[in-house]
């Protein structure tokens, strides 16, 4: 039997996750000097949040181990060809999800990473795992990056950009999401306004709560 993508994979990810414990001080460093008021004003700020991310230019800002495993797991299951990424960074995300596309026999990811170093990064990340092929990155601001060229339907989508802008970026792509397309908000408690909406009655989507800071919905109509 073949060894699936997300196992051959292990040994990158694995020093990839490590790396970014390891760089939890370069985060903590760049925010030493905003109080938690301050740094919750940033997140949720749709013009702040440009200066906190320049801030943490530098920092991996990964999903969790756990998380990483779910959206694989999304991406496999539901036999996804089309994906959608708002947010890059060093491509830990992007990894797990692109293993999903090479074992469901191919299919298109596009992310966006506002920082140009961190695009390299993940760029080089995705080299090493031997993915790049089924990956675009587009580098710049998703709300211009990810509003044309897309695919006529995609079948997953992954916010772990800035959280201000997850609403936004759903309205970019709501029209390409048929029934049973998957969203997956990290952090999406620092997103009042998009919780607010993927969870009213009549929204279309059908959505929980996932792990510690998750959010998971499915377009229903």
């Amino acid at each position: 039997m073949p060894t699936s993508t997300i196992t051959s994979l292990a040994p990158l990810l694995d020093r990839l996750f490590d790396e970014a414990e390891a760089a939890s001080g370069v985060t903590r460093a760049a925010v030493a000097d905003l109080s938690d008021a301050d740094q919750v004003r940033m997140i949720r700020s749709k013009t702040d949040y440009r200066e906190l991310y320049g801030r943490l230019k530098d920092a991996p800002l990964p999903v969790s181990r756990e998380t990483g495993t779910l959206l694989y797991m999304l991406a496999r299951s539901s036999g996804a060809r089309t994906i959608v990424e708002f947010g890059t960074s060093f491509g830990i995300s992007t990894l797990h999800l692109a293993a999903g596309l090479r074992d469901n026999g191919g299919g298109r990811l596009i992310t966006s990473e506002f920082e140009p170093s961190k695009a390299a990064r993940a760029r080089q990340n995705l080299i090493a795992g031997g993915l790049f092929d089924l990956v675009e990155i587009r580098e710049g601001d998703a709300l211009q990056t990810l509003r044309a060229d897309l695919p006529d339907t995609i079948d997953l989508v992954l916010l772990d950009g800035a959280k201000a802008l997850y609403p936004d970026i759903l309205d970019l792509l709501k029209n390409r999401l048929g029934p049973g397309a998957i969203i997956v908000a990290d952090n999406a408690d620092d997103s009042p306004d998009y919780l607010a909406r993927v969870r009213a009655p009549g929204s279309g989507y059908l959505s929980t709560p996932f792990a510690e800071d998750v959010e998971l919905s499915v377009r229903i109509d």
